[in-house]
């Protein structure tokens, strides 16, 4: 990930909506979430303010969005999500720590797609 890139995202996530919305679609997984179950999740909001910010994740490359029927579910880009961390963690150590270099490898692999356990109460992710 570039900086401008990198900038684009961060600016999207420093506004605590948006934050927010990413973090339940994280959650979420690979199923997403309806754009009326976001509203309802962060306390009823406007369908039209909750719109602008979806809008906003998506033009920064951080969430996706699908038609179902009637309805528009957002999931979370995964990959993206995991660039952004990258991009922080590149230079930690000047490049000579292996913890690092794991986290990054592993967070590279994550796909957001539950695994065979997973259960209503908690989300398990693939990734390897």
């Amino acid at each position: 990930m570039d900086e401008v890139r990198a900038l684009g995202a961060f600016a999207a996530l420093s506004q605590e909506t948006r934050l927010r919305i990413v973090r339940m679609l994280v959650k979420a997984g690979a199923e997403g979430m309806g754009a009326g179950a976001i509203a309802t999740a962060l306390d009823g909001s406007a369908a039209s303010r909750v719109s602008f910010h979806l809008n906003h994740l998506e033009q920064a490359g951080l969430i996706v969005s699908r038609r179902k029927g009637r309805s528009i579910i957002y999931s979370a880009i995964f990959p993206a999500l995991s660039d952004l961390v990258a991009f922080l963690m590149r230079d930690c150590c000047e490049g000579h720590c292996e913890v690092c270099d794991r986290a990054i490898a592993l967070f590279a692999q994550c796909t957001g797609r539950p695994t065979a356990e997973t259960t209503p109460v908690r989300r398990n992710f693939v990734c390897t």
